[in-house]
């Protein structure tokens, strides 16, 4: 059973920083690319981070370039998102998300498990 639980959410003020934790079990974790998603209220998800199978290429939003990063250890099955000089347009439920073949990396839409999400609040 594939499993992705997401962690490290909380309410933080602006300029601070969080970092997400996603463990993934019941799937061959090193194969798969890993997204980090997020949606805010009354949004749509959008992208915001993503990393090749072996961690070598990484992937962001515009929005968040400079300020987040994302990693993985394939020892232990987890992808991560540090998140740096939060700001409150950064408030939202992050997913991460995980697909074996993208055509395109950052295409949300291609991926196919997803995990239940963890809340970020960045007060200003």
């Amino acid at each position: 059973q594939v499993q992705l639980v997401e962690s490290g959410g909380g309410l933080v003020q602006a300029g601070g920083s969080l970092r997400l934790s996603c463990a993934a079990s019941g799937f061959t974790f090193s194969i798969y690319y890993m997204m980090w998603v997020r949606q805010a209220p009354g949004k749509e998800r959008e992208f915001v981070a993503a990393i090749s199978r072996s961690g070598g290429q990484t992937f962001y939003a515009d929005s968040v370039k400079g300020r987040f990063t994302i990693s993985r250890d394939n020892a232990k099955n987890t992808v991560y998102l540090q998140m740096n000089l939060l700001i409150p347009e950064d408030t939202g439920v992050y997913y991460c998300a995980a697909d074996r073949t993208p055509v395109r990396v950052v295409n949300i839409a291609e991926y196919d498990y997803w995990g239940q999400g963890t809340q970020v609040t960045v007060s200003s």
